[in-house]
């Protein structure tokens, strides 16, 4: 439904489909990329490039970190807010005030839709920059995994140099005597067997009441059996 009234334009908008409003989170292109797709506008994908035009952030060039399609609007890289409480959160930017530099084309089915219509040097040239931010992507992840690595070999050097110093005594660089070692074992073997004798008590006392219980309604049930046959 057409309409020109604000209001149901509004409504239309705002209770649309999810895959409506994808379509609607677009944003223009700027003019070697208008004359390379032949295209005015593009939905926005998380990983273009995108410059600010308008607001305090204006003149601001970084990737989409995220597209929010239920509110319509853009998280980009650089781009915070701080909070009352002194959080800093993405501060939501709406596609309108956006204008995409950089296309990514890591998606085969958005080369698809874009190499539609052109010639075969620009599906060329397409398919060209596409290999090569693939081959970004691709060195990013192995930076990112060589990092974690790293802090994991790290923390595991932390671990074995608190144990270490655990055995010694307290950084001196003293060892801790064997006889104290022994004596450590003793009280923690010693700990152990109480906390057993504990638990079994417990349960030889609960055992002991579950079948005091059960002698009491034995007995009242023969009472009762008794008393109808002498009635």
């Amino acid at each position: 439904m057409i309409s020109s009234k604000p209001g149901k334009q509004r409504k239309r908008m705002f209770n649309a489909p999810l895959h409506k409003k994808r379509k609607w989170i677009a944003a223009h292109l700027e003019e070697d990329l208008l004359l390379k797709y032949d295209r005015r506008a593009v939905p926005v994908v998380k990983g273009d490039t995108v410059r600010v035009m308008r607001g305090s952030f204006r003149g601001h060039e970084d990737k989409v970190a995220r597209v929010n399609v239920k509110k319509g609007y853009l998280e980009i890289e650089g781009i915070t807010m701080i909070k009352a409480d002194g959080n800093k959160i993405a501060k939501p930017i709406h596609p309108s005030n956006v204008m995409i530099t950089k296309l990514n084309l890591t998606d085969k089915w958005r080369r698809k839709k874009l190499e539609k219509g052109l010639s075969e040097e620009a599906k060329k040239e397409i398919e060209k920059e596409a290999e090569e931010q693939i081959k970004e992507v691709e060195e990013e992840r192995k930076r990112l995994e060589k990092e974690l690595e790293e802090k994991e070999a790290e923390e595991e050097l932390e671990e074995h140099i608190k144990e270490t110093t655990e055995e010694k005594g307290e950084g001196t660089g003293e060892t801790v005597p064997e006889e104290v070692k022994e004596e450590k074992k003793e009280t923690k073997k010693n700990m152990k067997k109480e906390n057993k004798k504990g638990e079994d008590s417990v349960k030889k006392k609960t055992s002991s009441s579950s079948k005091k219980k059960n002698m009491k309604k034995t007995s009242k049930g023969t009472t009762k059996k008794k008393e109808e046959k002498t009635g």
